[in-house]
């Protein structure tokens, strides 16, 4: 019976730390991670301000659909134009074959045109873990307070292939449209698709 006792409060502050993660409404999980040049990068130094998080591996179709299709390119710079941040992480674990060094992953970002604020490399998957990152890609939108706006996948079009961009209901567009302009958003939450992300 005291066995019970002692673990309850240990589960309860798990569940209640990863629905508070993935809750619209919720508090988003600050970090501290490096991007590719080595420069630790902190959620809180962009308070004030819109951010997207965006969960990445190169390894991944579903990532590769929306670089190859220039999807994920267009809205970081349509994103970027109107000041929000923009921030792609590779929680892949350093002990998983589909780590990326930062050199890698600077080139491969690089070779495709992307234009978000930094790509970070989240090597311990600790960052990925406190936002309970399920997927490649997985997309946050969290409010200049902090708050997570949006969690989920980034379009209706759950498939690798790239031509299904242009008839997909884009839920990150959507949601940064109605935020920006200071209404409530109306789908706040979906379901990721994509590739498990390698912890």
């Amino acid at each position: 019976m005291s066995h019970s006792f002692r673990f309850i409060p240990l589960l309860l502050a798990l569940t209640i730390g990863s629905a508070v993660a993935a809750t619209p409404g919720g508090a988003a999980p600050d970090f501290s991670i490096a991007d590719t040049a080595g420069k630790p990068v902190k959620l809180a130094d962009f308070k004030g301000k819109f951010v997207v998080l965006e969960w990445t591996n190169p390894e991944c179709p579903f990532v590769q659909k929306h670089y190859v299709s220039q999807n994920m390119q267009d809205l970081q710079k349509e994103w970027a134009a109107k000041e929000v941040v923009w921030l792609s992480i590779n929680s892949t674990n350093q002990s998983s074959s589909e780590f990326k060094t930062p050199q890698q992953m600077s080139d491969w970002m690089k070779a495709k045109g992307a234009a978000q604020k930094a790509t970070l490399i989240d090597a311990t998957s600790a960052a990925g873990k406190a936002y309970s990152a399920k997927t490649t890609p997985h997309m946050f939108v969290i409010d200049p307070a902090g708050k997570v706006l949006y969690n989920g996948a980034i379009d209706d079009k759950r498939s690798a292939n790239p031509a299904d961009v242009k008839t997909a209901n884009n839920y990150v567009r959507a949601a940064l449209t109605q935020a920006v302009a200071g209404k409530p958003v109306t789908m706040a939450s979906t379901t990721p698709y994509g590739c498990t992300v390698k912890y």
